[in-house]
């Protein structure tokens, strides 16, 4: 198991924007699309930017410093020697000669700790999965997968070439949402076929008009890496997805018409 070194995403802040920092280790997100009307709705306003505040901005500053400290799962005692580094190294009074000389027993570190994340997440996950399989009207797909109705559908089911437009809310096995359409007021519009196995898998089940809940298991959602910060290694994935519409692949160009065969030489 890989991860950027930490001192390289802390870098990273100052040259990426904050929204940009979540790792992806999976096939692109879903690209957000209008919703259909009959008239084209105005542009969302962008939210404006918090009021000038010295302390909330340095206070923020520390917010996103501690992004890349999620995964290494910090006991109190712990922030605090790192808290004392940090405030060591800015004021330029750090007794260590070579701090990073450290480098590689930092990147151990965090993935030992990743390591023993990812296992806690994958028993909580075979509990909730075993519970969501026995629920009334749940399918069990021979992936792992758990498929359960919630409204039916009247249309088509899509192929895994086709694209979707859908509205889904995602979250953890702890009721956490770590993705929703509904929240961005826009439904997702993407390829079947490019985004985390369990959704090419189960979206087939639902056809157009229906909504379904949908529990994936770790290898067929962000495996053991996850994807930071809001979505730790080895998690359990619970989507609730209303298919709204099935946008078919468009036809392979025609190939170009073969030359006109000369004709037979005649008898004489």
């Amino acid at each position: 198991m890989r991860h950027t070194p930490l001192a390289l995403v802390l870098c990273g802040l100052a040259l990426v924007p904050a929204g940009e920092l979540r790792a992806q280790s999976t096939p692109p997100a879903p690209k957000a699309t209008p919703a259909p009307a009959p008239a084209a709705a105005p542009a969302a306003a962008s939210p404006a930017a918090p009021a000038l505040d010295p302390k909330q901005t340095m206070y923020a500053l520390g917010v996103l410093l501690s992004s890349p400290l999620e995964s290494f799962s910090l006991a109190p005692a712990e922030l605090e020697q790192v808290l004392a580094g940090i405030r060591d190294g800015v004021l330029k009074k750090s007794a260590l000669a070579n701090p990073e000389a450290y480098g590689p027993r930092i990147q151990e570190l965090q993935n030992t700790r990743m390591t023993a994340a990812a296992t806690r997440q994958k028993e909580l996950g075979k509990a909730f999965i075993a519970k969501a399989a026995a629920a009334p009207g749940a399918t069990r797909l021979a992936s792992g997968i758990v498929v359960t109705p919630i409204k039916a559908g009247s249309g088509a089911a899509p192929k895994p070439s086709d694209e979707v437009t859908v509205h889904y809310e995602g979250k953890l096995v702890d009721g956490t949402v770590f993705d929703s359409s509904l929240r961005r007021g826009e439904p997702a519009t993407f390829p079947l076929g490019g985004v985390i196995p369990c959704w090419t898998e189960a979206v087939q089940q639902i056809k157009v008009g229906g909504k379904s809940r949908l529990v994936c298991p770790p290898e067929t959602a962000y495996g053991e890496r996850g994807s930071p910060p809001r979505i730790p290694g080895g998690s359990t994935l619970v989507f609730e997805v209303e298919l709204l519409d099935i946008v078919k692949a468009p036809p392979a160009p025609a190939a170009p018409a073969a030359p006109a065969a000369p004709a037979a030489p005649m008898k004489p």
